[in-house]
């Protein structure tokens, strides 16, 4: 089976979030299964295009609004990532450093989609499946039935994966004609409250449509940014399916992003060494528990609760933990969180930024990760902190409630709560201080969490399975 997977993110060649961790590893999983899985993603500036090999495979041109653009397929050459990794070059529109954040991101993306469709009309065979990715992929499968060049891929399945629904795309009915000539009748495929809403077209014209986690899934018929009537008209060709982690990447057994290397078995020796090493590099006491957070500093995943819950869980109990910061996103949360490292010296400290290598350290080294999403599709983090033995402190929430149980529950693990309040998270961050003190009951949980089967090809096997229904 041939398997196209088009998406703005593919890790290690461009990362902003968990899309990219996905596009770069199921396809992997899925050519280990005896597949054909492939890659397309816009080219932009990264280290990766300039450290690499690629060749050129296709140019072509097309037409949008009253504008003519070329484009060049390239394609790395050496399927180091194992997968074929094919870059859509558009000149002075996609071939930029950043990923999203210009003011004609709608046009990047239209075009970016348009030059994937119209590679893909030119081949001497049709692929089996066409996989797209959120809203920056979401008009391909329009484009496919209803686009009078490319109607002869009409009948190729195609499936739509929502990683965020909370991004639509949207795009004003002036703009229409940024697609190649489309069947008129067709308008209302495109429209959703008087709008063009690129994710809502491909929520009608996918054949499957799959979220992340079957929690996220029955979360957007309540609460979908605008889409809950959408997502209840259509529950029957949708299903959650949820993320897994490549081990081959998050396995702290092997990691060189880590300084202590460290299996199950010598999982608390190398944790305390890990630790150390963090505490030192951020002036914390390697006595007290170490408290995570790494992610996007917005509301979504309530970062602007946390400047509030760390200084009241700092007073509260006189200092006996440490808090350890990293990310980025609203600069006045950033701001807030960059003052609390004068306020509270010695107990917190923040990096703000992404560092891969600070990332996999915080994992190896911390004893809780927090996470109080307001919105987690799935939740990859959460994942990453199970492999390396770090007990998860998360909200009951889309895939963070299918992957995490309270360890006051039989069988659990974590630590869970249900509302994204200061004081919910303040209160769960008091429990995770005292199960610190209980250090077998630590040691078992870290045993527990660390053996539990996150990998990829269960839910590689699971759209394996969904692609063989069409």
């Amino acid at each position: 089976m041939e398997i196209i997977h088009v998406s703005a993110e593919c890790y290690p060649y461009a990362k902003a979030g968990g899309l990219g961790d996905v596009v770069g590893a199921l396809p992997k999983y899925q050519n280990k299964l005896g597949h054909i899985a492939k890659v397309v993603i816009p080219m932009y500036r990264t280290d990766f295009l300039y450290s690499n090999q690629f060749e050129v495979v296709h140019k072509g041109g097309f037409g949008m609004a009253h504008y003519w653009f070329n484009y060049t397929v390239i394609k790395e050459s050496t399927n180091q990532l194992g997968f074929d990794l094919y870059l859509i070059d558009i000149n002075n529109l996609i071939d930029r450093e950043k990923i999203y954040g210009y003011d004609d991101d709608i046009e990047r993306f239209a075009a970016f989609q348009i030059a994937v469709v119209d590679w893909i009309s030119k081949w001497e065979h049709t692929p089996d499946v066409v996989h797209v990715h959120d809203h920056h992929a979401a008009l391909i499968p329009f484009m496919m039935q209803s686009c009078f060049a490319y109607k002869h891929l009409s009948s190729v399945p195609t499936v739509l994966t929502i990683h965020n629904a909370q991004y639509q795309g949207w795009m004003d009915w002036n703009n229409s004609n940024y697609l190649p000539e489309w069947d008129k009748w067709k308008w209302g495929l495109l429209d959703w409250n008087k709008t063009i809403n690129s994710l809502a077209c491909g929520i009608r014209c996918a054949t499957k449509v799959t979220t992340v986690s079957q929690g996220y899934l029955n979360e957007l018929r309540y609460n979908a940014n605008g889409l809950e009537m959408l997502f209840e008209y259509e529950k029957g060709k949708c299903s959650g399916i949820i993320n897994g982690i490549d081990e081959e990447v998050w396995n702290p057994a092997t990691d060189k992003y880590i300084n202590n290397e460290y299996s199950v078995e010598d999982a608390e020796e190398g944790k305390r060494t890990n630790k150390k090493i963090l505490c030192d590099q951020f002036s914390l006491d390697k006595e007290k528990p170490l408290i995570i957070f790494i992610g996007r500093l917005v509301g979504e995943k309530a970062a602007d609760l946390l400047p509030q819950a760390i200084s009241d869980s700092l007073y509260h109990l006189d200092g006996e933990m440490n808090f350890l910061i990293l990310g980025s996103g609203d600069p006045k949360i950033e701001n807030q969180l960059q003052q609390l490292n004068g306020k509270f010296t010695g107990y917190y400290n923040s990096q703000t930024g992404y560092n891969e290598k600070l990332a996999h350290q915080m994992y190896a080294g911390a004893d809780f990760l927090l996470m109080p999403s307001r919105v987690e599709p799935c939740g990859l983090n959460q994942m990453y902190a199970m492999r390396y033995g770090t007990i998860p402190i998360v909200r009951n929430t889309g895939g963070l409630k299918d992957t995490v149980k309270d360890f006051g529950e039989k069988g659990g693990f974590g630590i869970c709560f249900t509302n994204a309040t200061v004081w919910d998270i303040t209160y769960s961050i008091h429990r995770a201080v005292e199960l610190y003190k209980e250090s077998e009951k630590v040691e078992e949980i870290r045993s527990q969490i660390m053996q539990i089967d996150h990998s990829w090809e269960y839910s590689a096997g699971q759209y394996i399975d969904l692609y063989k229904t069409l």
